[in-house]
This record gives structure tokens, sequence and C-alpha cells, in this order.
């Protein structure tokens, strides 16, 4: 693994308005950049992210499991209690999941590390698997890259087949997100297309168009009820919506299921090393009250995050000694109980912090992108940098 200086298309901005990626800057920052990429083994990619985070969706399985057969373990989670039986419902009843992004630390040598597992309401999935697959083809091409340059990205295949196995065809299905969100729309819309293409129906409303029936059934800004809906919207929201006694009765099968508001919480950290302490591919963590009791897991210092947050909001970054090196601006999470990492210093290229995010589709990793940022904590800052495989 390293990191190469390359030569940006020259027309990179026009290519990506013609192609609707409308948030290729954001907050007045390049969001998409190409003038450096990532390169890798396919050793690397198959032994060291592939297969690991293969395995690691496993174990959150086998948490997950547990955790909805133990009260205890459910008043860990965060979850209103008034909606556990919403949640265990729809894991012993076995509901789908679509994806899922699982944020890796990785720098080439030792194996990758879990950091978290986006599992409700991952973005960057256009950009890591349409727009970067573009980007491969137009620079082999140029002869900027060899002709035998390869990628990590089959996130868009996967998911198109995983549409296929789940719906009778031409079904219709729903996509929402919240309006005015360039991000999130870019993510349903390339999600909307998998579904297309996997032989199905999909159709797009704003989150605010959405609507309850007088029998408390979701329906669209038409009055039609929805039998599907994909939601970029996170369940820890959703549970405590004033709409959230619906749920149950509603009708609607959701994507991602209520289950899924188990691995996307990071409480799932703590549950994951106190099921499979000591696993190569997880950092030992803690609940926040329980973090005093085993010091020798934060000899190199720990990380503290609440159990919801985005974009690295509200989290804290403590060296060896306890002070604190590096702090989220951004506190509005803040009112959330925490959990501590062992801290795991992301690998440093050319000043700047790579974190790995390795697509889950059903039960397989089947591609990544990488999003780096100069700072200690991944922020809503952070660039998109494109990767190829060589060798």
């Amino acid at each position: 693994m390293d990191v190469r200086q390359i030569a940006p298309r020259p027309n990179w901005r026009e290519i990506a308005e013609a192609a609707g990626f409308k948030f290729h800057t954001m907050y007045g920052e390049p969001y998409w950049n190409e003038s450096r990429a990532y390169r890798f083994t396919i050793r690397e990619i198959e032994d060291d992210i592939e297969d690991p985070a293969t395995e690691l969706h496993a174990l959150c399985m086998d948490v997950a499991g547990r955790i909805v057969e133990s009260e205890e373990l459910m008043g860990r989670m965060g979850i209103p209690e008034a909606h556990w039986d919403y949640v265990r419902d729809s894991w012993n009843e076995g509901s789908p999941m679509l994806y899922g992004r699982m944020d890796l630390a990785y720098d080439g040598q030792g194996p990758a590390k879990l950091l978290e597992y986006n599992a409700d309401t991952p973005t960057s999935f256009y950009e890591s698997t349409a727009f970067q697959w573009q980007w491969l083809e137009d620079q082999i091409a140029a002869g900027v890259l060899p002709s035998t340059a390869d990628q990590f990205n089959g996130a868009f295949e996967a998911l198109s087949e995983r549409f296929r196995q789940l719906f009778e065809p031409n079904e219709t299905v729903w996509f929402t997100s919240m309006p005015d969100n360039d991000e999130d729309y870019g993510t349903v819309e390339a999600l909307a297309w998998a579904a297309k293409e996997g032989g199905l129906n999909p159709l797009y409303l704003t989150l605010d168009k959405l609507g309850v029936t007088e029998d408390g059934r979701f329906c669209d800004a038409e009055g039609h009820p929805i039998r599907y809906l994909f939601k970029l919207y996170p369940w820890e929201n959703m549970l405590r919506e004033p709409f959230a006694d619906n749920l149950a009765t509603s009708g609607t099968t959701f994507f991602e299921p209520a289950w899924k508001s188990l691995l996307s919480n990071k409480a799932i950290l703590p549950m994951l090393w106190r099921f499979h302490a000591g696993h190569p591919n997880l950092l030992p963590a803690w609940f926040e009250d329980e973090a005093a009791a085993h010091p020798q897991d934060f000899a190199q210092g720990m990380v503290i995050k609440p159990i919801f947050s985005r974009e690295g909001a509200s989290v804290r970054i403590l060296d060896a000694t306890g002070a604190e090196i590096a702090g989220s601006k951004d506190r509005a999470y803040d009112q959330w109980p925490k959990v501590c990492q062992a801290y795991r210093p992301l690998p440093v290229f050319d000043g700047r912090r790579p974190v790995i995010g390795a697509w889950i589709i059903g039960e397989t990793c089947v591609g990544m992108g990488l999003r780096e940022d100069p700072s200690l904590i991944t922020q809503d800052l952070s660039q998109f940098i494109p990767h190829y495989i060589e060798g």
C-alpha cells in the first residue's frame, strides 16, 4: 500500500457534473481528489481487507444474536425500551439487509483494525462504485495507469444481484433521504440505480413527503401505502420520532431493517470485544464506565466516542497519559453514552491519514473506497481518494 501523485483528468469536473456527481465539491473544498491515488497489491486486498471485513461482519451478526436475547445487553445499546421487541422481532424474523460500510485502519503492514461499522445509513456509495471505476477506465485509456490496473469495486453489481434475490421482478421499492442534501441524494440515487439494474421499479421521495395514514401505514405524498422503503435516516432517530409507535404495525418493510440499529451503533464495539476479545481485526473497547478497570488495553491512548455520532462529531482522542490530543469541534452528540476504544493511529501518507471504507453487501465484502483527512479525526471535510490494484 502506498500513495501515488497522479495527474487529474483535465475535465474531471465536467465529467462529474455530467454524471450527476453534484457533491464533488463541498463546503467550498474539493471532496473528490484524483490528484493522488492509493495503490494496493491483490494480496493486500484479498488477505488484509476483503476476507477480514467479511469475517468482521460475521462476528457482528453473532453478537447481534446475543444482544437481542439479553435485556442487560439491549439496555446498553441506547435503544428506547419501548421498541426492544420491534428490534428483536426484526432479527428473529430474519428481516434482510442490503449493505453497510466498515471503516478500517490499515497501513499495508499489520492487520486492518475495525474503527466502526456504518451499517445503517452509509454514504459514499456512488463515488466508491460508479465514479471511481470511471476514473480507473479513463486513466488506463490515457496511459496514466497500466493496462493491467484493477480496482476492488464490485459493490454496485453485488447490490443489484442482492435486490434481484430479495424481490420479485418489477416490485416497487421507495427510496428516501433528507431534502436539499446532494450527498445523501447521490447515495440514494446510486442505490436506486442498483435496484433498477436488479429488475425493480425504484421511486424516490424526500423524507418530508412521507406520511402516515389514519390506520397507521406509511404512505407517499398521494396517500399510496409504501410496502418497501429504503430510508437514509438513522434508526436511532426513527425510534424517537412521533411515528415510532406505528413502525411495528405499519406493514412497511424497511431497509435497512431495525436490527441494524445494533450494528450501526458504536456500542457494538465493546460488545464485539466482550465476546471476541483478542481477534486480530478488533481494537479493545469498553463502555466508558468499564474502561478504568482495563488500563492495559489503553496503553497507547484511547478514543472516546458517543454511541451515536456522525462524521467524527463529539469524538475525543487521549494519549497514554490521559491528555487530549484531538477533539471534534462539533459537539452535537455529547449527550449520548460513550464508549472507549484503544487508540490506533491512522497511517500518514504525505501528511494525510486514510480510512478504508469496506463495503459489505449481504454477508460479503465486495469493494472499498478511501477517505483521508489531515487531522487525527476523520471529519466532514475529509476527501475521497481513488485507489487501484497493481502487481
